[in-house]
């Protein structure tokens, strides 16, 4: 099972970070980095409309319970954006490479 992971961070170079360790530690296949996206939102009584980077990265089920326990941490903010959405279908070839790439122990 392939999931896409939705997170959105302050800036590209946070951004970069974050999916660069994620990478590292085998949670994520990859991370599609897409900047430009804004957000308009109520946050603790007050309208917000930010600027932000949005990341998908791809996994599967077995890793994704570490993989938003490592976001929580990695993530500026106290309540980030994690949104998983499984995809639909996805071509074997593909999934088997997300699979082999997010080994999770």
């Amino acid at each position: 099972m392939v999931l896409l992971v939705f997170c959105s961070f302050p800036d590209e170079a946070t951004a970069a970070a974050a999916t660069t360790t994620l990478l590292a530690e085998k949670l994520v296949a990859c991370g599609t980095i897409l900047p430009g996206a804004r957000s308009i939102y109520f946050w603790a009584g007050k309208l917000e409309d930010l600027a932000e980077v949005t990341v998908i990265f791809k996994t599967t089920g077995p890793a994704y319970a570490k993989l938003e326990k490592r976001l929580h941490k990695l993530h500026p903010h106290d309540n980030p954006e994690i949104v998983a959405i499984e995809a639909g279908a996805a071509s074997r070839s593909y999934a088997a490479w997300v699979a082999a790439a997010t080994r999770v122990s």
